[in-house]
């Protein structure tokens, strides 16, 4: 029996991703650039055993269903690497509110990657362990890079997350809803390539987008950043909306703060606002507007402040 445990949190993106090349090794469509937080972490421990079967425990309580499935066939991924077939069982805590829109299925995997990989002996670099977290939630492979990261888009080999350097940022994150989407992201990236008119345009678009993203960190200009993150996000949500049946993500209260940034602006502040596929949004600023964006923003929803966090790591196991 061997055991691992590994801490890992949520990113969020800048630049987003949003529709798949390959579903199978989870391949994107178009590279994406994120910010890794430093809240919310998932805590994993993976312990292999003699048992017939893999366990999977969430937050107390033992799962079945789609949320086993998906962990036993990221951990069928890791024992067909390391040559093993004994099973697993896998104990996480998560802290960031699940299938809301706020990455937990990118710290989550992320820290089953790191986990499971070492639990089944495989000694990983950083690039190898992107890609392997990558099979399990497209998004965590951005949680596996500390601060900020570009995933790139390319076949297995060339897909994965390395780091980049960014302007001096901070977020505040509103929750707007912390419940379970009605339609998850993987039915909506399905919906919107087979059904939204937009798609097509938004890949191509996209491409273009990333790369004057990373012109704008290299040249250390928030605010050429800060109008493409937000940019961004609004075709997403713009593309998604297209899909039919309609998917409305953004709420009544997102558009609000949407507005509310729009104002900030307008008096002077350095704000720009996102919301990956859920009713959250999160608001870019420097460091120096913090205080008083989470303030305007905590009068429409309950905020939270995240700085560039770290990315994902070995713990010791719980005794």
């Amino acid at each position: 029996m061997t055991v691992a445990t590994a801490q890992a949190h949520p990113n969020i993106a800048l630049v987003k991703y949003w529709g798949k090349a390959d579903t199978a090794a989870n391949l994107p469509a178009t590279g994406s650039l994120s910010m890794t937080l430093d809240i919310f972490p998932t805590t994993t421990t993976v312990r292999t055993t003699d048992d017939h079967a893999d366990r999977v425990v969430l937050n107390g309580v033992e799962r079945d269903g789609t949320v086993r499935e998906r962990v036993v066939r990221f951990l069928d991924h890791v024992r067909g690497l390391a040559g093993r077939d004994d099973r697993a069982e896998v104990v996480s805590w998560n802290t960031v509110p699940s299938a809301a829109g706020l990455a937990s299925s990118a710290s989550g995997f992320a820290a089953l990657a790191q986990a499971a990989s070492e639990a089944y002996g495989l000694h990983l670099d950083t690039r190898a362990l992107s890609r392997l977290a990558r099979r399990g939630s497209g998004s965590a492979a951005r949680s596996i890079i500390p601060r900020f990261a570009v995933w790139h888009a390319g076949d297995d080999e060339r897909s994965f997350a390395e780091p980049v350097e960014a302007p001096a940022i901070e977020m505040v994150i509103a929750t707007v809803d912390a419940g379970e989407k009605a339609v998850s992201s993987r039915e909506a990236m399905k919906r919107t390539a087979l059904t939204s008119p937009f798609y097509p345009a938004w890949i191509t678009s996209t491409a273009q987008t990333l790369e004057s993203a990373l012109e704008a960190c290299r040249a250390g200009d928030l605010d050429r950043l800060g109008r493409i993150t937000e940019t961004n996000a609004l075709r997403m949500h713009a593309v998604i909306q297209g899909s039919d049946p309609s998917i409305r993500y953004l709420t009544p209260v997102s558009w609000s703060i949407f507005d509310a940034v729009a104002r900030l602006r307008a008096e002077g502040l350095r704000a720009w606002a996102t919301a990956d596929a859920g009713p959250n949004v999160c608001v870019i600023c420097p460091p120096e507007d913090t205080a008083v964006v989470a303030e305007r923003i905590g009068a429409l929803a309950e905020v939270v402040v995240a700085r560039p966090g770290p990315g994902s790591a070995s713990r010791e196991p719980a005794a």
